[in-house]
């Protein structure tokens, strides 16, 4: 077949030809897009990690910087072979340190002094809303009925709420002793930490308040019960409301303490919280309670690595001081 002088078009074979080049250069064009599109999916992994991370990393430091005192970690204990004040867990789980049976990883500090979640006008830490924090524990510093904290691993021995353990052990002894460390600033257990376990009667002076002090300027010096360490005339009603981060599964969980009864047993207590799902794909969660001297504010250290299937990670960390800004 050929082209007559003169007159337009094409031969089939250059039909062929120009076809089989176009879908050569549709190929390529479509295997450049896909790059493109890898890429651009890639970055968008890495973006969603990076939020989620910096969510998560956020609301623990600000936990931390708005918090009264620091509950977990605990100071470390020199009698064990373990570092209380080291929490670390990874995904998958890594063995335990020492005599440890479980690795796991929570941070615990008393709630903002600002927070009003029911909004009445009263912080939700200031439980019997006198204006003062935490003035009135009871035993059960967090009036949840377990020792410690509930359903958590206080001293990082692997074991959590150990059923014999009276609700008044505070740092889960391992001797399940009770109110051996009161409010003096000192150790008086000797295991690492200062006045983590009163008892009832904070200060264990056997008097309201301050022996011979007129705790509340009423004129009257130590009149009541003990354990009324505000002398209001009432006992054990201004606790610990703590902020818990821990990890389930590969999820980094927040729990709130709220002053409602969120639970249903006609009590408003430290068994009341909420929940939420900070971040998941979690590969490492560590708290650390940084060693300080006498006088200075506690710090505390924040890490956190996520990671998707695709082996996109984010590695985020923070040393952070406690109550720097209540």
């Amino acid at each position: 077949m050929s082209r007559r002088s003169g007159q337009a078009g094409y031969t089939l074979v250059e039909l062929i030809i120009s076809m089989a080049i176009a879908a050569l250069l549709l190929a390529g064009l479509h295997q450049v897009l896909g790059v493109g599109a890898s890429a651009m999916a890639i970055v968008d992994e890495r973006a969603d990690l990076a939020r989620r991370g910096r969510f998560a990393m956020s609301r623990m430091v600000d936990a931390v910087q708005h918090g009264g005192r620091l509950l977990i970690p605990l100071a470390d204990n020199p009698a064990t072979n373990f570092d209380e004040n080291v929490r670390e867990q990874t995904v998958p789980a890594s063995p335990p340190q020492g005599s440890s049976l479980l690795a796991t990883a929570v941070l615990a500090v008393t709630l903002s002094r600002s927070q009003d979640m029911d909004a009445d006008g009263i912080p939700d830490a200031d439980n019997d809303g006198d204006g003062r924090f935490d003035e009135d524990l009871p035993a059960d510093t967090q009036n949840d009925g377990k020792a410690g904290v509930c359903d958590f691993d206080d001293d990082g021995n692997g074991v959590a709420d150990f059923f014999l353990a009276p609700a008044g052990d505070d740092d889960e002894s391992d001797f399940l002793i009770q109110n051996e460390d009161t409010f003096n600033g000192m150790d008086d257990d000797g295991d690492g930490s200062v006045d983590e376990d009163p008892g009832a009667d904070n200060n264990g002076d056997g008097a309201p308040g301050i022996a011979g002090v007129d705790d509340d300027g009423d004129g009257s010096v130590d009149e009541g019960d003990a354990a009324d360490d505000d002398e209001d005339g009432q006992s054990d009603e201004d606790w610990y409301d703590p902020v818990v981060f821990y990890l389930n599964g590969s999820a980094v969980i927040e729990r709130r303490a709220v002053p409602w009864d969120q639970n249903g047993d006609s009590a408003i207590n430290g068994k009341d919280f909420v929940e939420s799902v900070l971040a998941d794909n979690v590969t490492l969660l560590r708290f650390e309670r940084v060693a300080s001297t006498a006088g200075q504010s506690q710090l505390v250290d924040i890490a956190l690595t996520l990671a998707n299937p695709d082996g996109e990670s984010i590695h985020l960390n923070a040393r952070v001081r406690l109550g720097a800004r209540r």
